[in-house]
């Protein structure tokens, strides 16, 4: 086992990770920008480095900042958490040639799946259902129009080399696709480096549901049942639950064994999740693989009593999974809300400032994961994200009462939060019955908050 990680990353998932290494017993090194000087991460890691200015590529993105700090500390490995260098194939390389083990799957699988035409492919080759659309990268105009004449409009426009929801475009018509093909190459260029761009057929009303994954070294690859991730703005989860409502055990198990296929086809190891979109008649379609942890992981901890976050770590020191797939059950509900630091009332913009109240519901079924506390100050250079509220229930209705005591109880002063979003969406009928897709909330709640 590890004596020593450095973990490249900062609030609530660096403080998790430091939380998991505690308790397997290996020491911790914090890395801190100079915006994060005081942050709860940095206090309660075993070790604090300061690796630059505020400014993420200056610091959590400088690989060289990061390498020389764990050559000082002298650690064993590095965890990415997840979000900056996480998905990063070069980072994971340079790391095995420093000979510190990356917390994550080899570089080679991060590659295939962080290039969507790439896993595309893979999937295809797999036997892993995709959404129809281009073999590969469309060239020009001409070959767009074909490909979107042969599926059907509407089609979407996606960013070869993407993620996060974003350089993608809905394209109802040929007008609409030139257009769109132009403005997805514009950003997939300044925001992932690669202007490359494939066409998918266009789903009405889908859900997006997501199935995780763990493998070791040793040839084991399981699955750890689904999520439910429809609840979006702007293509970015808001609430999370496990298992998802319109899950039936004949779903859940082709879905878990296409998942499985997929992180087998690209040699995985270590926790990832294989997401997929579903229609409206129980069709599923992968859509990409996220070869990290995710923020949504502690749902499905809640449902199956597996600490993800120590068998990534044990996994990479070479253990094998401490569990069979048979050993995998569900019990009860889990749901999830990110609190973030945002205005919902007003366009969603952001709230920086000093936290000057905290105070976290608790009581049973209570989860909160967080990388604040009252007067730390929430930096306007990162994600918004403040803390997870995570809560467990016998069932659905269960925990949903569960969550709606656990937001009126959760104090937070000095910025503006989205607390009050998800209170009016758990009051809500269509969701309360899981009437929803991965539009719902733009289309059918957040007209009354000024959504640009």
């Amino acid at each position: 086992m590890f004596q020593k990680i450095l973990i490249a990353n900062r609030g609530e998932i660096a403080v998790r990770v430091i939380r998991a290494c505690r308790e397997l017993g290996i020491r911790t090194v914090a890395v801190y920008s100079e915006a994060d000087e005081n942050a709860l991460h940095v206090a309660m890691a075993d070790e604090a480095y300061c690796i630059g200015p505020a400014p993420a590529p200056r610091s959590y993105l400088h690989i060289p900042s990061l390498i020389e700090a764990a050559s000082k500390a002298g650690v064993d490995a590095i965890h990415p958490g997840y979000g900056f260098l996480s998905e990063n194939a070069h980072f994971a390389a340079v790391c095995k040639t420093w000979g510190i083990e990356f917390i994550g799957p080899p570089p080679e699988a991060i590659e295939t799946m962080g290039l969507k035409s790439l896993a595309r492919e893979a999937m295809q080759r797999a036997g892993v259902p995709v959404v129809p659309g281009s073999e590969g990268t469309v060239e020009d105009e001409d070959e767009a129009l074909r490909i979107a004449r042969e599926i059907g409009y509407p089609v979407l426009v996606k960013a070869a080399a993407g993620g996060g929801g974003r350089g993608i475009r809905v394209a109802r018509d040929e007008q609409e696709l030139v257009q769109a093909l132009a403005s997805a190459r514009r950003e997939a260029e300044s925001t992932f480096g690669n202007g490359a761009v494939y066409l998918e057929k266009f789903l009405e009303e889908p859900r997006h549901i997501e199935i995780q994954v763990i493998a070791d070294k040793h040839g084991h690859t399981l699955h750890l049942g689904e999520r439910e991730c429809s609840v979006q703005r702007r293509r970015q989860k808001l609430i999370e639950e496990a298992p998802s409502p319109v899950m039936t055990p004949e779903l859940r198990q082709r879905m878990a064994e296409a998942a499985v296929r997929a992180a087998e086809a690209v040699d995985y190891v270590g926790a990832g999740t294989v997401e997929f979109l579903v229609d409206r008649d129980g069709n599923f379609y992968f859509i990409e693989m996220n070869t990290r942890i995710q923020v949504e992981h502690p749902v499905t901890e809640l449902i199956t009593g597996i600490d993800l976050v120590k068998e990534q770590i044990r996994v990479a020191a070479g253990e094998p999974l401490s569990f069979t797939q048979e050993d995998v059950t569900f019990r009860g509900w889990a749901m999830e809300c990110r609190i973030n630091a945002e205005d919902p009332n007003n366009r969603f913009l952001p709230s920086p400032g000093t936290i000057t109240a905290w105070e976290p519901p608790g009581g049973p079924g209570v989860r909160v994961d967080a990388g604040f506390r009252a007067g730390t100050a929430v930096v306007p250079f990162y994600d918004s994200l403040v803390a997870k509220l995570i809560v467990w229930g016998r069932d659905r209705e269960e925990t949903m009462a569960r969550m709606q005591r656990a937001l009126a109880e959760f104090r937070i002063e000095g910025i503006r939060t989205t607390i009050p979003l998800y209170q009016e969406i758990l009051k809500r009928d269509d969701f309360r019955q899981g009437r929803f897709h991965t539009r719902w909330l733009e289309e059918e709640v957040l007209a009354g908050h000024q959504s640009p």
